[in-house]
């Protein structure tokens, strides 16, 4: 099999042509990810508000910046495997996302994230991956 060139694949990212459903959510999660990745890098202490956590220290934003980063990472990572239709990865993403919300619990119980960050990952990611699960599903038995 050909390797594609860069311009086959920016071309390919660009139109999504051919993107199956799962791919869709898979994309989707991606962006949500992506913006929240951003909010928490430009802007800590306004996602400190809306969740309602404590007021950060200045080594606290600085953290919660590295973290918006590397979310953010991840949601260019979910977007271009979803546009590109990446199937692999939308199998391994099937296998990850499940994995959070026992993650987030066991943080949260170890009073290392407070309960609304560890509860809106966990929701966050529990949703989407039966969203994902759901199309791959329906596109396994053929009736997407």
């Amino acid at each position: 099999m050909r390797t594609p060139s860069l311009k086959e694949m920016f071309c390919r990212l660009w139109r999504a042509e051919g993107q199956c459903r799962s791919a869709q959510t898979v994309e989707v999660f991606g962006w949500l990810i992506l913006l929240e990745g951003t909010a928490l890098l430009l802007a800590p202490d306004l996602a400190v508000d809306v969740l309602h956590l404590p007021e950060l220290t200045t080594q606290g934003a600085n953290y919660l910046r590295l973290a918006g980063l590397l979310v953010a990472g991840l949601g260019i990572l979910y977007v271009v495997s979803g546009r590109l239709n990446a199937q692999g990865f939308i199998f391994a993403s099937l296998l990850d996302r499940p994995l959070v919300p026992p993650v987030m619990f066991v943080l949260w119980w170890l009073d290392v994230l407070p309960a609304p960050l560890a509860l809106a990952f966990a929701v966050q990611d529990f949703v989407s991956f039966l969203w994902t699960l759901a199309a791959w599903r329906s596109e396994q038995r053929g009736t997407s």
